[in-house]
């Protein structure tokens, strides 16, 4: 995967740019990103934010070892699916998307 094809699934699962980054938001802040994909040159950083306000690097990785989910799910080798209550993060992400385009 490339820059745009990780942005492009990160923001149609529910993430939003916040300062310049694709992030998600607690659910009880949305205006506070919690989890970030740092998009550089040649390597996407996934970090996680602590309760101290600092961003640990969780992940990083090659754009070119990061491979597409066959069934469009999450990009495989950024360890998404070593996060504890990562799915559940992105589904409440989308779903106050999608409700709040409802109004």
């Amino acid at each position: 995967m490339d820059k745009t094809e990780i942005t492009d699934w990160a923001l149609a699962n529910g993430w939003q740019i916040i300062a310049g980054a694709p992030s998600l938001t607690k659910p009880s802040r949305p205006q506070e990103a919690i989890v970030r994909l740092v998009l550089k040159a040649t390597v996407v950083h996934l970090e996680v934010k602590k309760p101290a306000g600092q961003w640990q690097k969780f992940a990083g990785l090659a754009y070119s070892k990061i491979e597409a989910d066959s069934e469009g799910g999450m990009p495989l080798g950024l360890g998404f699916e070593n996060m504890p209550g990562f799915t559940m993060l992105m589904r409440e992400n989308k779903d106050r998307q999608v409700f709040s385009s409802m109004r």
